[in-house]
């Protein structure tokens, strides 16, 4: 049926790729070069549905905070709540259970912000379209049936009046439709051209090309010489850009059925994130300790101590004691506030938080060139003639036969490369006056200006693409062989070239025409490079000593690509195509389908790279999924923005220097806070289970520790508002499972030994002449040595910022203070008693003193140990 055929499938060729004649096209959609009747418009409307892409459903609130449930990290914390409300711990699994009801919180409102304001963005982009449509008659106009084909396919007016161009909203569009092209105008849907006048479009948010691509209404598809949809000349696609000229054309598909809605709804499963492995691999570690904790403590207090099951609300509370139960709060709000930073300082919006982190574990970022090292729009290298040498004259020839082209062939605006040649040669026309213009065909491949030469002469200046010129002039065969070759030789040093020609014509009235353009001298060539972006230089320069290596993957020429890096300070290497053996490994990768960046993306994860990829076009959704975090720009295309982890306000590598720096401040502050509390809490819990067998009591009451952790969790929301060291931003920030653990156990030891040495003190103060209940002292004095050596360990082992950088202590080293504050007095308060504790022998202190100076200078030792390795990419290595 007519209607099935309209309607191609996601992966069978479109019906309209093998038509090869616009009449077939008219005919297939019962439509003509009129354009349809509002009332035929409005059935199909409500067959076919709106011209819209299929919306990308946003969470609610409450699933993004059900998702958040789902985190390791808060399914760790849930289980321990729920076993401590198993054994009538309800103290502790009160805490617990506040703290991921405020870490999910806390998530769901940041993520439910950013897809807030990317509502925003969708809201702010209105297209309209301008269409040939035709209004209905007077009522009594006979209507004549026709066959029921489909449901807006029942009747077909026999008089209508004549088809008025109007602007409608592009949603309103439907399969059928005759609508104009004009330079700039965005293609609403996939078209058929009926008429084209020097049309060209940029096709690189569909195919990564960025140079203007021409378009014609030729029957024969063939002609255009490329067997792809994008190559057919007669076809432009909805995702393209009018760049120059203007066209006529019919409306094939609209909304779902586009080629560029099929690519929205392309979605492969998304493989986790650098985020995703550290969280699970560092849980997965947590829950082993966590798992072998109470039972070692039940069953070595039944067999040395006999105690049996009133043992079991201690045994938990060590395993609590073991758990960085402020690690979901403090991991959101340190990207939160990571992100709300990003977004009010340089309206960069993170619409996964963990991506704040992927960004700052980023050590290979791949580009396109379009966009983001170069702008879009050539400008002009230099002028040559046929020898090679530099030629002035040949510009002004080009630049003053593009301004009479622009003021006589009615033009609204030159296309990219006339452009360039006027903004080269100011005022190089003066000295010419025309007479008449062909503009730029794409069949003959010239364009064409004629102004007055000598008395009784018209001089026409040539330009177009080198085949079509040296064609067109009068040269022998060996000569023009020989041009070709040194047009060849530019092109792959990464320049498009301009040739010009120009002819003496004796003055004629009659019109002129692409034949008068024969017998040429030729002058030279113009050559072209793309413009560079303004910050790319120092942007590369940047992420370089960020530690962040840039790929280029485009599917531009290689000569292209590699002369804009060099030009950039970038060292191309050896240029590699898509599909070589040793792509994943080079710098720069031309010829690049969307496919194929994928694959190159998802081929350096598997090698242990954590990967970043700044795409806007539709072809760079599949690698905007492919890697670690997905980045898109503001105006990147909306499928290529609802892909992407991080939305820049515009497209610049300057932004992403600034988000992968944000992103290490919020995971250094992350790792530093894992640093600072699993290496603390390993001691302790060590340090509890000897005391356990050695004592004839437990070391310390379930009550005082539940008070222990608080007081540090709630010191260590510090760590959200820290700032790293200076050298801390200088390398990628993984959270690595391994390392953390080598870390805590060295660091674990040490403070494990610190608390063993108490017991030493202990005993020392205890055997004194005051009569003192030995278990409430014991209690006492732990609870306090614990909390000044977790003070101790805050400022020794955070990554904040030195005194000469002008930061030396900062919120970490103030919380610091106050824990060790509490420490000391807390146990002389009467909450303190409340829990047990009770105030200490004058002589415990200067003995607690040494022990403390003695557990700082081993911490200092071990770290200066531990960071010795220079050079950032061993430094990442062990970055934990």
């Amino acid at each position: 049926m007519a209607s099935e055929a309209a309607v191609p499938s996601a992966t069978a060729p479109a019906v309209h790729d093998r038509e090869p004649t616009a009449l077939q096209a008219l005919r297939r959609l019962e439509s003509t070069p009129r354009g349809l009747t509002d009332e035929e418009a409005q059935a199909r409307l409500a067959a076919t549905g709106e011209n819209v892409l299929p919306e990308t459903r946003t969470a609610s609130w409450a699933g993004l905070f059900v998702r958040g449930l789902r985190d390791p990290f808060t399914t760790v914390l849930l289980c321990l709540g729920l076993v401590s409300a198993a054994v009538t711990a309800w103290g502790t699994a009160g805490v617990i259970l506040s703290l991921v009801v405020v870490s999910c919180v806390l998530r769901a409102t940041g993520e439910h912000r950013a897809d807030r304001s990317m509502a925003a963005l969708r809201d702010l982009v209105t297209t309209t379209v301008t269409v040939l449509r035709r209004t209905d008659t007077a009522p009594g106009t006979p209507a004549v049936p026709v066959p029921a084909q489909a449901s807006w396919r029942r009747t077909v007016r026999s008089d209508v009046r004549p088809p008025r161009q109007r602007e409608i909203p592009a949603a309103e569009l439907v399969p059928g439709d005759v609508i104009r092209l004009a330079p700039g105008d965005l293609v609403p849907a996939d078209v058929r051209l009926l008429r084209a006048r020097g049309l060209t479009v940029h096709q690189s948010a569909l195919t990564g090309e960025s140079a203007p691509v021409a378009k014609d209404a030729l029957d024969a598809p063939e002609a255009s010489g490329g067997t792809g949809p994008f190559d057919q000349a007669h076809l432009c696609f909805q995702g393209s850009t009018v760049a120059s000229g203007s066209g006529t054309a019919l409306v094939l598909e609209t909304g779902a059925r586009t080629r560029f809605a099929r690519a929205h709804g392309t979605r492969a499963r998304r493989e986790p994130s650098a985020f995703d492995r550290s969280v699970h691999g560092i849980s997965w570690v947590l829950i082993r300790f966590m798992l072998l904790t109470p039972p070692l403590v039940l069953m070595a207090n039944a067999a040395l101590r006999g105690r049996g099951l009133e043992t079991l609300p201690f045994a938990v509370a060590v395993a609590v004691g073991l758990t960085p139960e402020m690690l979901p709060v403090i991991v959101t709000t340190c990207l939160a506030r990571g992100a709300t930073l990003l977004a009010r300082a340089h309206g960069v919006i993170v619409k996964r938080l963990p991506a704040l982190h992927d960004l700052g574990a980023v050590d290979v970022l791949c580009v396109d060139k379009t966009g983001t090292l170069t702008q879009d729009r050539p400008v002009v290298e230099r002028a040559l003639d046929g020898g090679g040498a530099a030629a002035p004259d040949v510009l002004d020839w080009a630049a003053a036969g593009a301004w009479w082209t622009l003021q006589l062939a009615d033009l609204p605006a030159p296309d990219a490369l006339d452009e360039a040649l006027l903004d080269a040669a100011v005022g190089a026309w003066d000295a010419y006056e025309g007479v008449a213009a062909l503009p730029f065909d794409p069949v003959h491949g010239i364009a064409t200006a004629v102004v007055r030469g000598r008395l009784g002469t018209h001089t026409l200046l040539v330009r177009g693409a080198p085949e079509a010129v040296l064609g067109r002039c009068a040269l022998e065969p060996a000569e023009r062989e020989r041009l070709l070759a040194l047009a060849a030789r530019e092109a792959d040093d990464g320049l498009r070239l301009l040739a010009v020609a120009t002819a003496d014509r004796p003055a004629h009235t009659r019109p002129y025409t692409p034949a008068d353009a024969r017998g040429l001298v030729f002058r030279g060539f113009v050559t072209f490079r793309d413009a560079l972006a303004p910050t790319a230089a120092r942007a590369l320069r940047d992420l370089a000593a960020l530690g962040v290596s840039v790929r280029v993957l485009t599917g531009d020429h290689p000569g292209t690509a590699a002369r804009a890096c060099r030009d950039l300070g970038l060292d191309p290497g050896a240029v590699r195509t898509a599909g070589a053996a040793d792509e994943r490994d080079a710098t720069v990768v031309a010829r690049c389908t969307a496919e194929d960046k994928a694959r190159i993306v998802a081929a350096l994860r598997a090698a242990g790279h954590t990967v970043g990829f700044l795409g806007d076009g539709v072809n760079d959704v599949p690698a905007l999924r492919a890697a670690d975090v997905g980045v898109a720009p503001r105006d990147a295309v909306a499928v290529a923005r609802e892909s992407a982890d991080v939305v820049l306000a515009y497209k610049d590598l300057t932004a992403i220097d600034q988000a992968v720096t944000a992103g290490r401040r919020s995971s250094g502050n992350i790792a530093a806070y894992l640093r600072v509390t699993l290496s603390s809490n390993l001691g302790n819990v060590v340090a509890m289970l000897a005391a356990g067998l050695l004592l004839p009591f437990l070391p310390m009451l379930p009550a005082q520790v539940l008070a222990q952790n608080l007081c540090f969790d709630a010191a260590q929301l510090a760590f959200a508002h820290d700032r790293p060291a200076r050298r801390e931003l200088r390398r990628p920030t993984v959270l690595r499972p391994r390392d953390f653990l080598r870390y805590i156990t060295g660091f674990g030891v040490v403070n494990a030994v610190a608390d063993l040495a108490t017991f030493a003190v202990l005993a020392f103060a205890l055997y004194g002449p005051d009569a003192l209940d030995d278990e409430v002292v014991f209690h006492s004095a732990w609870f306090t040595e614990n909390l000044l050596t977790q003070a101790l360990v805050m400022v020794l082992l955070r990554s904040g910022r030195t005194r000469a950088e002008g930061r030396a202590g900062g919120p970490v080293g103030r919380a610091a203070t106050v824990l060790a504050a509490v420490g000391l007095l807390l146990p002389l308060t009467p909450l303190g008693s409340l829990l047990g504790l009770s105030a200490l022998p004058v002589a415990y202190y200067p003995l607690l003193a040494a022990v403390l100076a003695l557990y700082a200078i081993a911490l200092r030792v071990l770290r200066v140990r531990y960071e010795r390795p220079p050079g950032a990419a061993r430094g990442a290595a062990r970055q934990p």
